[in-house]
């Protein structure tokens, strides 16, 4: 794994903060109106502790395991999750995570309706919508967001959702992004005015694309290569009390 000191982080990470008050700009819009999700899957927790002791608030996990693996020796941050959920780990995840970014279908809305029920945990909730029609990709087409949104009332009084994510197809080049990220904001302003519901936030670019989102209008960017660097194979030690979320 690459050595990263807390130094190389922070100036990684305040050179990513540049690029995004740059794009802000050129978007005319507020820098503090987009938070970082500094994606730290995979890596272990002494480099998750250096990057929040550079500045990093908000932590984005894939992985169940390995976010409970971590959370107690980093849980200063605030948790993410931006992985494909399962169902029978909703449980866990609400008990760590304030966001989840990938909420991809009625079936999983329904299910941690019941679990925030039960557990009184309500995290904001994105949407996961797959906007470029990819095969490989889950989450709700622009029109299926929008027949949810509009035909399960009750489901999104009791629900937390703030907006919108999408990840576009991978592309060599960021400005590939930008038809992707406009199709998202656009259909979440149309929802919104349709439905009169307040969908604030849009979850969309990464370590290659993200200035791209934010002239696009994005709230959240999720940024883990370019502040940690090249990815790490830590995985969590698996003992017989974490039978239940492996």
């Amino acid at each position: 794994m690459e050595n990263i000191s807390s130094e190389s982080i922070a100036a990684r990470l305040y050179a990513i903060e540049e690029r995004i008050n740059n794009a802000a700009e050129r978007a005319l819009r507020n820098p503090d109106d987009i938070s970082l999700v500094a994606v730290s899957k995979t890596f272990p927790p002494e480099i998750i502790d250096e990057g929040i002791r550079a500045g990093i608030s908000i932590l984005g996990e894939s992985k169940i395991q390995e976010a409970m693996a971590k959370h107690e020796q980093c849980s200063s941050a605030d948790w993410h999750f931006i992985g494909r959920l399962q169902r029978n780990k909703i449980r866990h995840a609400l008990s760590i995570f304030s966001a989840i970014h990938s909420v991809d279908s009625l079936q999983l809305m329904e299910s941690i309706a019941r679990v925030q029920d039960e557990t009184g945990q309500r995290p904001q909730l994105f949407l996961q919508v797959n906007v470029s029609g990819e095969a490989s990709k889950t989450g709700f087409s622009p029109e299926g967001a929008r027949e949810t949104l509009t035909n399960f009332p009750r489901l999104i009084s009791e629900l937390n959702i703030v907006g919108l994510m999408t990840i576009p197809p991978w592309a060599p080049e960021a400005e590939a992004s930008r038809p992707y990220f406009r199709t998202l904001r656009e259909l979440r302003d149309s929802i919104s005015s349709e439905l009169e519901i307040d969908l604030p936030e849009l979850s969309m670019g990464m370590s290659g694309d993200f200035e791209v989102a934010i002239e696009e209008g994005a709230t959240f960017v999720r940024i883990g290569s370019a502040i940690f660097g090249k990815r790490s194979s830590w995985k969590p030690q698996r003992t017989p009390d974490s039978d239940d979320y492996f």
